[in-house]
């Protein structure tokens, strides 16, 4: 694949015919394509905290799936805060409370957040199908009344929430979004291929930042477990191909935490609770130039 400038015209992504098989997809580009080989793709180190900050640079500081555990968690100095979802168990409206809570005690001058698939209140459709099951998978949230979750985002009252949207800060443009490949049935969750794609769609050309809560395929998306891939493929297309934003960030995938470059975008596993939910993986902070006239 070509590292240079796109041709000219828009990039239309479709369905890959491996759509369904993502660590079969993950094989058969590695081998037909050097697709996730290096020079371009390698794993990155994380900058050290006390790192100085480059002059004319924002420093961004990535963190995920803190899961309702921010107590311990040793924030650095940096700029503009991203969590790329799963700041809860459930969605509850006392949890998201509590995590809001938790960013006003932060210096950052902007935070930005966005859902995963935890986030089960914040799906307005999964809320309404929970409600009709006869079955109680999540008692706590089907508890709730609607007055409860309606306008639960509007909790966040210390934070910028993106939810297939996008904001401009620092001359920087971030467009975040919650949804992930289908896995058993949670929040934000739709099935691989044109589902997906159609809100991968919805992503600008011209972002700098994305942030999503999944992984891209082949990016910091292998659970050992499993000895699986999981990423998106139409993600990974939809990131190389049409959008090129400099920095893609995300979670969703525990094992997954690090750093890696295919030599245009860095892409951030931020995940902080490691497999056994312990938050143990620290904050990842990023610095990128900051856009001229800003």
């Amino acid at each position: 694949m070509a590292h240079g400038i796109p041709s000219q015209g828009k990039v239309t992504i479709t369905v890959d015919e491996y759509s369904s098989n993502p660590t079969q997809a993950f094989t058969h580009y590695n081998i037909n394509q050097s697709r996730f080989q290096p020079p371009h793709v390698h794993m990155v180190d994380p900058i050290p905290y006390d790192t100085p900050k480059p002059t004319g640079h924002t420093r961004f500081v990535c963190v995920s799936d803190t899961h309702s555990r921010t107590d311990g968690i040793q924030m650095p100095y940096g700029d503009i805060l991203l969590h790329t979802g799963d700041f809860t168990e459930l969605g509850l409206p006392s949890e998201v409370k509590k995590f809001n809570d938790w960013l006003g005690s932060l210096p950052y001058e902007y935070k930005i957040v966005i859902a995963g698939n935890h986030e089960l209140t914040f799906d307005k459709e999964f809320m309404a199908d929970l409600v009709k099951q006869d079955y109680y998978r999540f008692p706590s949230v089907s508890k709730l009344k609607p007055e409860d979750f309606d306008n639960v985002q509007s909790l966040l009252t210390n934070s910028i929430y993106l939810q297939d949207s996008e904001v401009t800060v620092k001359g920087f443009r971030i467009y975040g979004t919650p949804w992930t490949p289908w896995f058993n049935g949670w929040g934000f969750n739709l099935p691989r291929g044109q589902s997906l794609l159609d809100k991968w769609n919805l992503i600008p050309e011209g972002i700098d930042i994305l942030m999503t809560h999944g992984p891209p395929l082949g990016f910091r998306d292998w659970v050992p477990k499993e000895l699986q891939r999981v990423g998106c493929v139409e993600l990974l297309n939809t990131v190389q191909r049409r959008v090129r934003p400099k920095l893609h960030v995300f979670g969703g995938i525990h094992e997954g935490y690090g750093i890696m470059t295919d030599g245009y975008t860095t892409y951030i596993n931020a995940s902080t609770c490691t497999v056994s939910f312990q938050p143990t993986n620290p904050p990842i902070i990023f610095d990128l130039p900051t856009p001229q006239g800003s």
